[in-house]
């Protein structure tokens, strides 16, 4: 299973290369597979270094508001995660959350 976090293109160079930023971190992703040219400010779903599709920026910053709550409930101990089913990550709510 893959998760594709909402990234936000800051750069694109001469050979099709966007520096990209996903939740403050920023790598070198090809815009090769792109079905329309992208511009600096939008957002992309990358896999495997290649943006795969553009998304509506409004869906990105709620998808990255999500990602961000989920990884402060984690830090917090209100989700826990473990190794299970093949090697797949799981999310376990606490049940005194629900």
């Amino acid at each position: 299973m893959c998760l594709s976090i909402p990234s936000k293109i800051v750069s694109i160079d001469e050979n099709n290369f966007a520096t990209v930023e996903t939740l403050g971190v920023r790598r070198a992703v090809s815009l090769d597979l792109l079905a329309e040219p992208a511009t600096v400010g939008e957002y992309v779903l990358i896999h495997v270094g290649f943006a795969m599709e553009k998304i509506d920026t409004q869906y990105a910053l709620e998808s990255i508001e999500i990602y961000e709550r989920i990884a402060k409930d984690m830090k917090e101990g209100k989700i826990a995660s473990d190794e299970g089913d093949g090697g797949l990550e799981e999310m376990k709510f606490k049940a005194n959350e629900l």
